[in-house]
């Protein structure tokens, strides 16, 4: 038996409670634990992660069922997935870390997140935060794209912008997301690793809740730039200004993960419909959709 993987006697020992009690929680989908050729086993720091997040009292009431709602960051391949795949979910598009927040206090069933570092690897920033999340003790991770983030211009780009350092020399009016959206965690770490500072940047006055909004005041001339993903680009005929492939993930807590809604949308994500509507809108990577990417 390696020594992160308890027995039901051991676990019990370990979180000071009877074996029944042990059982009553596990039959609850309350305790994190994985069933292994019909034993039940418990890892130790999912254990740890449960206990820290304070819901481990014995007394400790079964969570509510999540309702079938996607919540986080907007996505134009997302979304169509959710009409298209037939699973019922909805969608409440509000920015990644909101979305996680909504998660882990049970109000959505799927978080979509795009999260940036200031320094480090992107790569594995979505998987770090959820795990470090609080309540999130029993999530899983799951590969929707990668898709390719920049800058929206006007047509013919006329202030040839090529990267955030042209945006600032040229003071070009960025339109900015929300405090917590991917797109502006991502602008974050643009400036940080270009060695600029946060008010370097001409920002237009308003704040804008999705993608498409953000679009919409680049066409109308309230803007000069903002960050979007191409495909965004694309369906409001602006020009595009590559800046960096991201990771777009789906959060979920593991018991929701085989609910009817979501297992309709990963399914989906394996047809090659998806594949073909994915190339069409344009700017994403479907290699590893449907991928667990982390399990606590």
């Amino acid at each position: 038996m390696q020594a992160d993987l308890l027995t039901t006697e051991e676990a019990a020992t370990y979180l000071r409670l009877s074996e029944r009690k042990l059982y009553e929680l596990v039959a609850a989908g309350a305790v994190p634990c994985t069933k292994v050729t019909g034993r039940w086993l418990f890892p130790r720091a999912a254990l740890d992660r449960w206990v820290m997040a304070g819901v481990a009292a014995p007394a400790a009431p079964t969570r509510a069922e999540a309702p079938p709602i996607v919540g986080g960051s907007q996505d134009p391949l997302l979304e169509w997935a959710l009409r298209d795949s037939g699973g019922g979910l909805a969608s409440l598009p509000e920015g990644s870390e909101n979305g996680l927040r909504r998660l882990g206090r049970g109000e959505v069933m799927i978080a979509a997140v795009h999260l940036h570092r200031t320094s480090g690897d992107d790569d594995t920033a979505n998987p770090d935060a959820v795990a470090a999340a609080p309540g999130l003790h029993d999530a899983v991770v799951i590969a929707f794209v990668r898709r390719e983030q920049g800058l929206l211009v006007a047509p013919g780009n006329p202030l040839e912008l090529t990267g955030i350092a042209t945006v600032v020399a040229r003071r070009a009016r960025l339109a900015q997301r929300q405090a917590g959206a991917g797109a502006q965690l991502l602008l974050l770490g643009l400036l940080a690793r270009a060695g600029l500072p946060p008010d370097a940047l001409l920002r237009a006055a308003t704040e804008h809740a999705t993608g498409p909004d953000l679009a919409l005041a680049v066409r109308s001339g309230r803007a000069d730039c903002g960050i979007a993903p191409r495909a965004v680009a694309v369906a409001a005929g602006l020009d595009f200004v590559p800046l960096a492939w991201e990771r777009f993930d789906l959060a979920l807590r593991q018991r929701d993960y085989f609910r009817a809604g979501p297992q309709a949308l990963f399914g989906f994500m394996r047809t090659a419909g998806f594949g073909d509507r994915a190339r069409e809108l344009g700017g994403y990577d479907v290699a590893e959709s449907g991928r667990v990417r982390f399990a606590a």
